[in-house]
């Protein structure tokens, strides 16, 4: 089967999920690449519409064992003609609990046929110096995998006639997905005297909920708890204080120490 072009779609509030997509695309060393960030809320405003000759990589980090909520209409809205498309998932190495079985549905309601999914490790939300939890992931040898991966897509495509050829693959997951969807809405972030109100935390909030005229203000309705504006912050100002996250970060610290490994099925 050729393939013409490729289309990276990834939300990435902290940036793990791109670095992983763009790995299994350089593994697929296809010619025509066009990336789809959808982390800040205007570029979910267009819709995303494919082709069967073209391949689509969906990226997406896990937020409580599920796909986060608020891309689901983004992605459900895809406008896909039987396009091939690898269903990934990034996770900061707890579980992923059902996110991979909702992502397949969400986009094979949209049109795609899945024919190949991933799970992976990223640093998460929540890790820090002081509690770090899956720290610095995905490494090096998880990138290297990522494109491990992407090889072996292409030889899989290259396999066949027609993506309608594809046997469904078996993933893990369960129904009903089950899972906490509800943001949060809990006051978190501590700000310091470091803060120099450059605004670089509202620029990279996902759900635009920090001011952008003063970014000491944050709608907690808004907020999904990403930590981009922590991870973001060029002086260190922005710090998670004692809070419902706080205490999330210590258990997954106590917890998930071991380094798990990517899953792929295909």
């Amino acid at each position: 089967m050729e393939i013409l072009s490729l289309k990276l779609v990834c939300f990435s509030p902290t940036g793990t999920t791109k670095k992983v997509a763009q790995s299994i695309a350089k593994g697929l060393d296809i010619e025509q690449v066009s990336l789809y960030d959808i982390t800040k809320p205007k570029t979910r405003e267009t819709i995303t519409e494919t082709k069967e000759e073209e391949l689509l990589i969906v990226t997406v980090p896990v937020y409580m064992g599920r796909v986060p909520a608020i891309i689901n209409k983004y992605l459900s809205n895809i406008k896909a003609h039987k396009t091939p498309v690898v269903c990934v998932v990034v996770y900061g190495n707890r579980t992923y609990g059902n996110a991979l079985l909702e992502l397949n549905d969400i986009l094979s309601g949209a049109g795609c046929i899945p024919i190949a999914y991933g799970a992976f490790i990223g640093e998460h939300s929540f890790s820090s110096r002081e509690l770090p939890i899956a720290e610095f992931r995905p490494d090096s040898n998880d990138l290297q995998f990522a494109e491990n991966f992407g090889e072996r897509i292409k030889e899989k495509l290259h396999s066949i006639q027609s993506v309608e050829e594809m046997c469904k693959i078996k993933i893990p997951g369960n129904y009903p997905y089950g899972g906490v969807t509800e943001l949060w809405s809990v006051d978190f972030i501590a700000i310091s005297d470091k803060c120099t109100k450059k605004g670089i935390c509202a620029e990279v909030c996902p759900t635009g909920a920090i001011n952008i005229e003063n970014t000491n203000i944050i709608d907690k309705e808004k907020c999904i708890s990403c930590c981009a504006c922590i991870k973001n912050c060029p002086e260190n100002a922005r710090t998670i204080k004692e809070s419902k996250v706080k205490d999330a970060a210590i258990r997954l610290n106590n917890l998930f120490r071991e380094p798990k490994i990517p899953e792929v099925f295909y």
